[in-house]
């Protein structure tokens, strides 16, 4: 049997659909089996909230009297890029605020915003005859802006590795902070709740796909930067780091609850953003995909004292192994803590689950699908004919 997006949406704007989350409907399947799921179940909410490092918001910041051509522009101290028109600009989330070490970033000032707070704005010029202020300095927020959205490079990465250390050092890396000889082991993904590992040949993802965004609305708008197919598969879902997601959303839309400046000492900022995908219950296909659990799906265990890009995996665990709060290495007992919040993602597919029940929320048909096949590119040291 299957179903389409027009029969789905029109249970939902009825009251009629039947939404359960990811955590939901793996014990569902146990029960009733596929093909009855299938019949009656029509949506499946998933959900996950961790470190999302290439993110960033587009900010219009409206004219000045008399206007100003922004050159370079801070917020609250934080450089922000103006290479564009004459008041937009862009802050990434891991640009650091000038003369401040690694105290303070574009993640917190994206918090901020949406947390209400003002932000002191301040920008030169060089000046032009239309555009002849040379410099200002203001205070701004959400409310005084035109448009703030944030648009993320890479998110929602299916599936991530391991991070150990089996150095006498201690290292301070983007997966936290890892202990000498092994002493701990990180992570970060919400595993059987994460988007992209319920559907993870992206059958129903793709180009326009409505999602719920740091707690607003968002879409998919392209392939996330460093998308790539070609990893090892374990249970039908990559073993590995492989496909993600640019995405886009309105900040005005979205709560502190789900947008959060993170930072990682020795490392800097990155941003903490919740990320929540509906998943169209189409045929049985969808439903063998949306029941995979925890300990089906793998991860590679890489040593950060490897310094290469082509580090080798020590191991392969699972998830189910990950929660439970150590994993063996080299016959060790070794403890693992996460940096993605299992909660927070059960907590925005609950949402969004809510969300899709009370008909506000109605599910996208993606207009083009992402890659099928996609190898990704490392950066290599060459000469000019080389290239």
């Amino acid at each position: 049997m299957s179903k389409s997006y027009e029969e789905i949406n029109a249970k939902i704007e009825k009251g009629d659909a039947v939404v359960l989350t990811a955590e939901e409907v793996k014990s569902v399947v146990q029960e009733q089996g596929v093909e009855r799921t299938a019949r009656e179940v029509d949506v499946v909410t998933t959900g996950t909230f961790g470190a999302m490092c290439s993110s960033g918001a587009f900010i219009n910041f409206g004219h000045a009297e008399p206007p100003i051509k922004m050159t370079k522009v801070w917020l609250n101290d934080v450089p922000a890029y103006t290479g564009l028109a004459a008041v937009d600009a862009y802050i990434g989330a891991t640009e650091l605020r000038e003369g401040d070490g690694m105290d303070y970033g574009g993640a917190k000032v994206i918090e901020e915003l949406v947390s209400g707070r003002p932000i002191k704005l301040r920008s030169t010029a060089y000046g032009t005859d239309c555009y002849p202020r040379k410099s200002i300095e203001t205070y701004i927020s959400l409310r005084t802006v035109n448009q703030a959205y944030l648009f993320n490079p890479r998110n929602m990465y299916q599936n991530y590795g391991v991070a150990t250390n089996s150095s006498d050092e201690l290292l301070y890396t983007y997966m936290g902070k890892l202990l000498p000889r092994n002493g701990n082991a990180t992570f970060c993904s919400a595993g059987q709740l994460s988007p992209l590992l319920n559907d993870p040949q992206l059958r129903t993802i793709g180009l326009g796909t409505r999602i719920f965004l740091g707690g607003g609305v968002g879409y998919v708008s392209w392939e996330g930067t460093q998308f790539k197919t070609n990893v090892p598969v374990r249970n039908g879902v990559p073993a590995a780091a492989a496909r993600a997601l640019a995405v886009i959303g309105d900040l005005k839309q979205m709560t502190p609850e789900y947008v959060r400046g993170l930072n990682f000492t020795g490392y800097g900022w990155s941003l903490g953003l919740g990320i929540g995908v509906p998943i169209p219950i189409l045929d049985e296909e969808v439903v063998r995909s949306v029941a995979i659990t925890d300990d089906k799906i793998y991860a590679p265990v890489l040593d950060y004292a490897v310094e290469s890009r082509a580090r080798k995996p020590v191991k392969e665990v699972n998830y189910a192994q990950l929660r439970s709060g150590t994993i063996d290495i080299d016959g060790r007992e070794v403890r693992t803590s996460s940096l993605s919040s299992y909660r927070k993602a059960r907590d925005i597919s609950m949402e969004l689950k809510r969300w899709i029940q009370e008909g506000k929320f109605l599910l996208s048909r993606p207009v083009a699908s992402l890659p099928a096949e996609q190898a990704q590119r490392t950066l290599d040291i060459c000469s000019r004919t080389e290239v």
